[in-house]
């Protein structure tokens, strides 16, 4: 008879050098649904981007003292090409564990990706990253293993994504640990979404919000710099560059978003935003 509904407010802290492009990838799954979404942007303010415009920065980002007195129901914190590095080699290091702790009482639930899920499960859980023999490229394979989960809702068996990193974490590492539940793996890609078990952080070391020639784009940035890339794998067609990759991830990358945006976010956040992250 009544519903009482405001709109969703969600930070995406990106990480990532191509910001533009980041933040059209992510806004794209969390408009794709009938949900009302305000979404503020987000850089940090220790390090300053050389890959995009600082008038863009400007008009469209806001730093982490501008938004410290707020609460937001969701947040995405995207990856970062900084794999190789330790943690506290990374110039924002300092800042970004002042935002996670502070997430921890200000934000409902936190969505990690790639880079951003390495440091946010060693950050709150101490799980650790391991450096891989080479870089993990391609899209690969992945089996649910926590079919009930409404994280995968609608989820076939099977599934594919894109995965772009050097560093992976270890499964038995995830099984181990009391606050942690894989849902989804893969026998190449190893651990894949993982999530604790109060449903306040959910960590997927893919890149889902790819689109179909991100990882193409990649490659050929690589090529230029003369960094003698691999052929990113199950991409291309019969391994050929000069084919166009076909997309394998895009529903199944949708639904991710939306069932973390509706079951994880939408139905369980207070009303009252001012309560949002409140342990």
């Amino acid at each position: 008879m009544h519903q009482d509904i405001r709109p969703l407010k969600v930070l995406l802290l990106n990480l990532m050098p191509s910001k533009v492009a980041t933040e059209t990838q992510i806004l794209r799954k969390l408009s794709n649904t009938p949900l009302q979404v305000e979404v503020e942007l987000l850089k940090t303010a220790s390090h300053k981007s050389k890959s995009t415009s600082s008038e863009h920065l400007e008009a469209f980002y806001r730093t982490f003292s501008e938004v410290q007195d707020q609460h937001f129901d969701g947040m995405i914190i995207t990856g970062a090409p900084l794999e190789r590095l330790s943690y506290q080699e990374v110039d924002f290091w300092p800042e970004l564990e002042q935002i996670m702790d502070w997430s921890l009482t200000r934000v409902h639930s936190t969505l990690h990706i790639c880079w951003g899920a390495l440091a946010g499960i060693w950050h709150h859980y101490g799980i650790c990253k391991h450096e891989l023999a080479c870089k993990l490229s391609g899209v690969y394979e992945h089996e649910v293993v926590k079919r009930f989960s409404p994280l995968v809702r609608g989820f076939d068996d099977v599934f594919w994504m894109p995965h772009s990193r050097y560093s992976g974490i270890n499964a038995s590492d995830v099984d181990a640990h009391p606050a942690l539940e894989m849902v989804a793996s893969s026998e190449e890609a190893g651990a894949c979404i993982v999530k604790s078990t109060d449903s306040r952080h959910f960590f997927v070391f893919g890149h889902p919000e790819y689109e179909r020639r991100t990882l193409a784009e990649e490659y050929e940035r690589d090529l230029r710099s003369g960094a003698d890339p691999k052929v990113p794998e199950h991409y291309f067609p019969d391994d050929d560059p000069e084919k166009e990759p076909v997309d394998l991830w895009r529903a199944h990358a949708q639904l991710l978003y939306t069932n973390w945006l509706n079951y994880y976010v939408y139905q369980t956040t207070p009303y009252d935003i001012t309560e949002a992250g409140a342990l």
